[in-house]
């Protein structure tokens, strides 16, 4: 497994390869702790890392490549990206809204204590007098 800037390229070209819903979801280019990564034939194919949230809690990114799914590498680059937050003193939590996140997460201990419900409220203008 290697490390990798949040800001490097090939993150970039990993959630480019993922498409876009799927690297919307993970929030990968989000993240400001290093990338943990693992490349097949020179290519990033997972990356995980963390965006340091207040009060001290590193929200946890993970995104696989479709094509290596199930091999458990998700796990792995999770893993290590959660003892390099628990290292910095942060506590790890995991937004697990798709079924294979949830496996991922329960695997890695993470406990699904409640649901979080998100909306988007219109944007209107005020009439004018």
């Amino acid at each position: 497994m290697d490390q990798l800037p949040a800001d490097d390229r090939e993150l970039r070209r990993l959630e480019e390869a993922a498409g876009a819903e799927d690297a919307r979801e993970t929030g990968l280019d989000e993240i400001t702790s290093p990338a943990f990564v693992v490349r097949e034939h020179g290519q990033v194919i997972v990356a995980a890392g963390y965006r340091t949230w207040p009060c001290r809690t590193a929200h946890v990114s993970v995104l696989t490549a479709s094509q290596v799914r199930g091999r458990g590498l998700a796990r792995a680059t999770g893993s290590a990206t959660v003892a390099h937050a628990l290292a910095a003193g942060l506590l790890p939590q995991w937004r697990a809204r798709r079924p294979a996140s949830r496996r991922v997460a329960a695997a890695l201990g993470f406990a699904e204590p409640g649901a979080q419900l998100s909306i988007e409220l219109a944007r209107y203008s005020r009439p004018r007098l």
